[in-house]
Parts: structure tokens; sequence; C-alpha cells
């Protein structure tokens, strides 16, 4: 008779360790060898970025990288603005941010702006957001586009001050992609303006 009940207790104590053990499962879950749940923010920048993994360029461009480079970019994304808002014929502040060909169109830009008799004025208010596209690795050279929204108040104005376009009283959004590069085996850590996509 007390083998009996031995037995009797020997099954409860196993359903009720057997119970136990499933709601801690279902509370905690399994090891999948993934653990944590992703960052709404971290699966955004994610989403935006298309790495080419021939290349290798996710492990050249990281997270804290593209973080680092997206400060920089903004910098650079006002100082061009401002620099080719500036009524000179030629580029100046912004000349090693931008290669050659960039340069030489943003240059021809201005002469022709200068040759029709007309000035800018342009108010750079700020970034309302800067965003990596993409970025890819080419041999040495990685390229990456980003993605600008800004704000400005901007118009020209001919010889006689008139407005020939834009208002000076109106702030306008503008919508920018570029697209920086770098030679990853430089000494060098800057980037270049190489390309502005429509």
């Amino acid at each position: 008779m007390n083998y009996s009940f031995e037995y009797i207790d020997i099954i409860l104590l196993a359903m009720i360790a057997g119970f136990i053990f499933l709601r801690l499962r279902g509370i905690l879950g399994k090891r999948t060898g993934f653990e944590g749940k992703t960052s709404a923010q971290f699966k955004e920048v994610l989403k935006n970025i298309k790495v080419d993994q021939t290349s290798k360029s996710n492990v050249i461009f990281d997270i804290a990288a593209q973080e680092e480079f997206l400060k920089g970019a903004k910098i650079a994304y006002e100082t061009i603005i401002t620099d080719f808002s500036d009524n000179d014929n030629k580029i100046t502040t912004s000349r090693p941010l931008l290669n050659g060909q960039i340069y030489s169109q943003f240059n021809e830009a201005l002469k022709e702006r200068s040759s029709r008799g007309h000035f800018a004025e342009i108010t750079f208010i700020g970034i309302n957001s800067a965003e990596i596209k993409e970025h890819k690795k080419i041999g040495n050279i990685l390229n990456v586009t980003v993605d600008f929204i800004a704000e400005v108040i901007t118009c020209i104005r001919d010889k006689e001050k008139k407005i020939v376009s834009g208002d000076p009283e109106k702030i306008k959004k503008i919508y920018d992609t570029w697209v920086f590069s770098r030679d990853t085996t430089s000494a060098n850590p800057n980037w270049q303006l190489v390309n502005t996509l429509t």
C-alpha cells in the first residue's frame, strides 16, 4: 500500500515538473542562435542598405562606420550647397570635397550663371534627413549613395535685382541623391562627391 502511494507521489511530482518546464519554456522561449529582437531603427537601416556581399563591403562599412560617415556627409552637403550659392565664379571652400568631374560641372554652372548677370541668394536652413541608400565596394573604391532632404530659402536675381526664380520669403524643401567615394587603401580618410543623381 505504501509503495502505491510512493508511485503516485513520483508521478505527481513528475507531472508538476513537466508543467513547470513547459510554462518556463513558453515564457522564456528556446535558444535558436539569435537572441533578442532587432530594434525598429536597425531594421530600417538594414532595409535601406543594399550590401554587395561579394565585395565584403558590409565588413568594411559596418553600422558604426555608417553613423560616422553620415555625420561627415551632412557637413559636406551643407558646405557644398553653401559654397555653390556664393557669388564667386568658381568653387572655393568645398574644392577638396569634390572629384575633378563634379568640380568642373559646378564651376561651369557658376560661370554660366555669372555670364547671364544673375546671382544667387541662398540661405541654408538645415537637413531634415540623410539616409544611406546603398553602399558598394568595387576593388578598393567604396561608393556610398545618400538621400538628403533639406530646407533652403533660395532665389536668383538679375542685374537689376529682380527675381528670376525662387522666393526669398519661402522655405523650399529639396531632395538630393549624392554619391560619395573614397579609396579604402588610402591613408587619406576624406570622402569626395563623385556624382549627383536626379
